[in-house]
């Protein structure tokens, strides 16, 4: 990628954009003309074959943050977000994270986990041993259920038992639960998993003389996890009237609210997920999967808690560190039929799906790192009126240039709301 074509990105107009991309390399000439005639769309055909009782397509806007060196490679990254600011404050983030060598990542080998959970199970404990003696019968029986996987390399790799069992006394029955941890490869991998857990029931219930009562994946993907850590320098982070030294030490206090706080854990973590879900959605990914995932995953302490921790070096810098669930794939579903999530994959470079888990844990730890500097320095507001204003201009009516001049003009107003917008344009 030659990084110097994207110089003010930014600054560029939209054909410009568009130009700067594929000369830097990173799309080609096609993906170019397609960008330039916006035949990004979903045609009817392929709309109808994606969900039922098809109307039209609800388009969201695609963007790229710039700036992100991860693991040593420069990266664009697709977003498709409409809330403003998120990739202006990505890039930024990015921008300052890229002078301490940006993000380095670690992604183990991931699997995914199909759950069969059993009913009228006698014996629990005698059960549980039953099915961990019969653990390779089953798994042959899940490799046969979906022998395609097994020929590209994955296939069912280990089981496990819980007894579930409500602590309180409520009445509730204990359940006995069967996990599969399965290697989906590229594949994100939910028709893989139910065609094997369907497929192992029966054997299981014999087995255990319980009933199959669910037989589906989870999506808790606590076997394909993310981690992306970066160290800044600390007089990267002097703004206004804060020192280096000082804006690390606040980065590092509000991260130990949200650790010890859910109430601002909450907002915390949203904001991770901006970023996270803009890459997901735009990659042609389940973000209500990941969603799931990464709250609950905020959770596993039994307190929900902030998914960032920032810390000081012993050289004083700050050092940032994100993991994240990540039940994503690379194939499959809207990624191969959908435009805009093929040219996504392209302008990422086509990782595969251990390259993408590390790009959205990056762009997580980068967005949170934008939102908790801008709180505890100038406050979340001085960034986000910008990209307000003009979406404002833009419901009261303004085009073209006064777009951008209505916006500026209604900075300045006592209030800015959608009827000082109006009397700004009227006045135009």
């Amino acid at each position: 990628m030659d990084t110097t074509k994207l110089s003010k990105f930014y600054k560029k107009s939209h054909e410009e954009k568009i130009s700067a991309l594929f000369e830097a390399g990173v799309i080609s000439d096609e993906d170019k003309q397609t960008l330039l005639s916006n035949n990004l769309d979903l045609n009817l055909e392929t709309g109808s074959n994606m969900i039922e009782n098809h109307l039209g397509n609800y388009p969201l806007p695609l963007g790229v943050a710039m700036n992100f060196v991860i693991d040593g490679t420069n990266k664009v990254i697709p977003m498709a977000i409409e809330e403003p600011s998120v990739i202006a404050a990505a890039s930024f983030a990015a921008k300052i994270i890229s002078t301490g060598g940006g993000f380095s990542t670690n992604v183990p080998d991931r699997q995914v986990i199909g759950q069969v959970t059993l009913k009228h199970v006698g014996n629990m404990a005698e059960a549980r041993e039953i099915v961990l003696n019969a653990k390779q019968a089953i798994l042959d029986r899940a490799n046969e259920a979906h022998p395609s996987i097994v020929k590209r390399g994955g296939g069912a790799r280990d089981l496990t038992v819980r007894i579930l069992e409500e602590t309180d006394q409520t009445g509730f029955p204990a359940f006995l639960s069967v996990h599969l941890h399965i290697d989906t490869k590229e594949a994100m991998g939910a028709n893989i998993i139910n065609t094997m857990m369907e497929g192992i029931a029966p054997y299981i219930e014999e087995l255990t003389g319980g009933t199959a009562l669910l037989r589906i994946l989870s999506n808790y993907a606590t076997e394909s996890l993310a981690t992306s850590q970066c160290v800044i320098p600390a007089h990267a982070l002097k703004t206004g009237k804060y020192t280096g030294e000082e804006v690390r030490d606040r980065i590092i206090e509000a991260t130990q609210v949200a650790t010890i706080d859910p109430y601002r854990a909450v907002t915390h973590n949203k904001g991770i997920m901006n970023g996270v879900d803009a890459v997901v959605v735009a990659t042609g990914n389940d973000w209500r999967a990941v969603e799931a995932s990464v709250h609950a995953y905020a959770s596993r302490s039994g307190q929900y808690r902030s998914l960032t921790t920032w810390g000081k070096s012993e050289q004083g810098d700050l050092v940032g560190s994100l993991t994240l669930p990540l039940p994503i794939g690379t194939v499959g579903g809207a990624i191969s039929i959908h435009p805009a999530a093929q040219l996504s994959h392209t302008i990422l470079g086509h990782p595969n799906v251990n390259e993408l888990a590390g790009i959205l844990a990056s762009v997580g730890l980068a967005q949170n790192f934008a939102a908790v500097r801008a709180l505890v320095t100038d406050g979340i507001q001085k960034g986000h009126m910008g990209l307000h204003a003009r979406s404002l201009a833009i419901s009261a009516g303004a085009k073209g240039e006064q777009v951008q001049k209505v916006a500026d003009l209604l900075k300045q107003a006592p209030h800015m709301n959608l009827d000082a917008a109006r009397s700004i344009l009227r006045n135009l």
